[in-house]
């Protein structure tokens, strides 16, 4: 493992202007990630972790620090740049899903690949290959609305790792989803994550998800702070 962490966040720091007051969300924040490795991220809800997935993707920018990944300075780039790095290096996999409507399963999975502008027909074959996997290799003429919950979540994990991205995202994962099809999804995430060495940063209050993790990280007061006992966690 290359000894240079694979995303780095330095003083990173974020404030929110309410009124003629501001709030600091995220005060200077410093994190390193390796390659392959699987990171948890727990707050309550406004504690600031969908702005933290927001400023490593480079959807939105920091008041100041860096944000690196794979040695790319996200915040030295104007937003058209950040998005073509976001649209080529990171996958994403959203509470609600985030399917679009009008596109097939199978079309779903492939529009990350088409974005990137990839054409070559081995690499679109992947997009079915990961819908096997995902156990849905026979669902991917379906529209969105013929899925359950769990089954449009097992597409959305497709399409993120069809791209094979850098990096993926996670936000609340199973927040839509019952507790046996949470815990479904969960082990599935997990497998394709590992299997295809991908680095991963999942935000969630769910505490369960924290068994899969490398290392959890709890976000309180605008400051990040390792979890050492997550036994501890999980058991509040």
């Amino acid at each position: 493992m290359d000894a240079v962490a694979h995303i780095q966040l330095k003083q990173l720091t974020k404030i929110y202007q309410e009124g003629e007051k501001s709030r600091s969300v995220l005060d200077e924040l410093n994190l390193s990630v390796q390659e392959g490795e699987m990171l948890v991220l727990l707050g309550r809800s406004g504690s600031g972790k969908s702005t933290m997935l927001n400023l490593v993707s480079g959807v939105d920018k920091p008041d100041s620090g860096e944000v690196r990944i794979g040695g790319t300075d996200l915040t030295t780039l104007n937003e058209k740049n950040r998005t073509l790095f976001r649209r080529n290096n990171i996958g994403f996999v959203y509470q609600s899903f985030n399917l679009i409507s009008t596109l097939t399963a199978h079309e779903n999975v492939l529009l990350p690949l088409k974005l990137k502008g990839i054409k070559d027909s081995q690499t679109l074959d992947n997009a079915q290959q990961f819908l096997d996997e995902v156990g849905l290799g026979d669902r991917g003429d379906s529209y969105p609305d013929r899925l359950s919950g769990g089954e449009q979540q097992r597409v959305a994990i497709a399409r993120a790792l069809a791209n094979e991205p850098m990096l993926i995202l996670a936000d609340e994962p199973t927040g839509n989803l019952d507790y046996k099809t949470g815990r479904d999804i969960l082990s599935v995430l997990n497998d394709l994550v590992r299997k295809n060495g991908r680095t991963m940063i999942i935000a969630t209050h769910d505490h369960d998800i924290c068994n899969i993790a490398d290392r959890v990280l709890e976000l309180k007061g605008g400051k990040l702070h390792e979890v050492d006992n997550v036994a501890e966690v999980t058991g509040r």
